[in-house]
């Protein structure tokens, strides 16, 4: 899955390099006029596939090639595929609720930093594993630095990167382990984890369209 996210983004790009005449990161960037007034609704998963300029292209590439395969070996390739997707949904929803109306915002981030939440539930559950443990405090650092830079620089998605953060904490405990890996986990807080998420895309997708007048 993480290689398969990795060539969707990259020939994404390169289309929209070679071919700027089909106006890729417009058609398919996350932008709330276009989903309130047009029901373009797909703009909520597209924009995770979607990278402005080469640096932006290249970090989240880097990022999500490293910790996409240590993620994904964990949990598995179908719960692997449900974070990352999920938690970009639930990232762009959030951006779509709360972001300044103008906004034009895309990039993998938001799915990365699901992955960033998803990990963090497993240092949870691998409280006694040192590699797992060590890798939570380097993310959980880059996590908490982010969000502060995001707060100086107009140009990073802060609600984007939360919501991704927030949907890859639920999805983390709504997929759960594999049993061959030896932890349960609690019944009830994946269901509690699957209404919490459920909640959160309804009520934001309902208050943005409230935002934009259209409901």
């Amino acid at each position: 899955m993480t290689i398969g996210f990795l060539s969707i983004q990259t020939a994404v790009f390169l289309l929209a390099y070679l071919l700027p005449g089909l106006l890729i990161e417009f058609r398919g960037s996350m932008f709330g006029p276009l989903i309130a007034l047009n029901h373009e609704y797909w703009r909520f998963v597209t924009p995770i596939f979607i990278h402005y300029g080469l640096m932006h292209f290249a970090i989240n590439s880097v990022i999500l090639y490293y910790m996409g395969q240590q993620v994904e070996a964990i949990y598995g390739h179908g719960r692997f595929f449900l974070i990352y997707l999920l938690s970009g949904v639930l990232g762009n929803v959030l951006g779509f609720a709360f972001n300044d109306m103008n906004v034009q915002a895309a990039g993998a981030s938001t799915s990365l930093f699901g992955i960033f939440g998803a990990f963090i539930v497993l240092g949870i559950h691998f409280k006694n594993n040192p590699g797992i443990q060590a890798m939570v405090r380097q993310f959980s650092l880059f996590i908490v630095l982010n969000l502060v830079f995001g707060l100086f620089d107009q140009t990073i998605d802060m609600y984007g990167h939360l919501g991704g953060l927030i949907g890859g904490i639920l999805m983390g405990n709504i997929v759960a382990l594999p049993m061959r890996v030896g932890k349960t986990y609690s019944i009830h807080v994946r269901i509690i984890s699957a209404m919490i998420l459920l909640f959160l895309l309804f009520f934001c997708i309902v208050y943005g369209l409230k935002r934009y007048q259209v409901i």
